[in-house]
């Protein structure tokens, strides 16, 4: 299937409440990057916590791929200042910081094998162990980009781990994808209405203000997360493909 179609599909996937779709039991979001975990799974958090289910987040990369000409922010201090902007966004969806876990694996070079991958998946397995997961939700394998179709593999390694836990993948860059790219059969899943969590979803982005505003202003090849972009994203509903 074309991945103009697939995602015309995925619009219309039948809209589900949350019990539908996690069943019982908490959930875990497995974000490559800082900030995947907002632009991608930001309701579907939020309204998680609203009806008290448990949430764990696993962050995959350490971000450190956004700015890499930047003197005032090193690696070290960048990977810092984005694992604190993920706590304040995850906070404005009722998280906790004891709720996240920072895989620190090298942005742009996860891999999708292998015993760092092995590592990865055991990672979380035990995040869902932790929170009874019901689910867990990851990038799209076709995601264009390299961190999203790692993560993917490495929940796709976590899976004989994850007992009766469904798996769901949700787009983030997929749009951005010549149309006629083959992407496989037509998407099963749902959609999740999460009109009621806008406001606390745009809050939970904009608290990654790294990648949305010129905070680190001496790297101008730096990552710009796009007010078109975000606005995307950011519309009634979460679109999640069952795998």
């Amino acid at each position: 299937m074309r991945v103009d179609d697939f995602l015309t599909a995925a619009d219309r996937l039948p809209v589900a409440d949350l019990a539908t779709l996690v069943g019982a039991g908490g959930l875990v979001v497995v974000a490559p990057h800082p900030d995947d975990e907002s632009l991608g799974c930001g309701g579907l958090i939020a309204e998680a916590r609203r009806l008290g289910r448990p949430v764990r987040l696993v962050v995959v990369s350490d971000g450190c791929g956004s700015h890499t000409h930047s003197k005032l922010y090193p690696p070290e201090r960048l990977r810092s200042l984005r694992e604190d902007e993920t706590r304040r966004a995850v906070s404005e969806l009722g998280m906790g910081p004891e709720d996240v876990s920072f895989l620190r694996l090298p942005d742009a070079h996860v891999p999708s094998d292998g015993p760092t991958a092995e590592a990865a998946a055991n990672a979380v397995a035990e995040a869902a162990r932790a929170c009874g997961a019901g689910a867990v939700f990851v990038t799209w394998r076709h995601d264009p980009h390299c961190d999203h179709q790692a993560s993917a593999a490495i929940v796709a390694l976590a899976r004989p781990r994850l007992g009766m836990a469904r798996v769901y993948e949700y787009p983030v860059w997929g749009w951005t994808l010549p149309p006629e790219t083959e992407v496989g059969p037509e998407p099963r899943g749902y959609r999740l209405d999460v009109s009621a969590h806008r406001d606390a979803k745009v809050r939970a982005v904009n608290a990654h203000a790294s990648q949305t505003t010129d905070l680190i202003a001496d790297d101008p090849e730096g990552f710009r997360l796009e007010a078109q972009m975000i606005e995307r994203l950011c519309g009634p509903h979460e679109r999640f493909v069952a795998v």
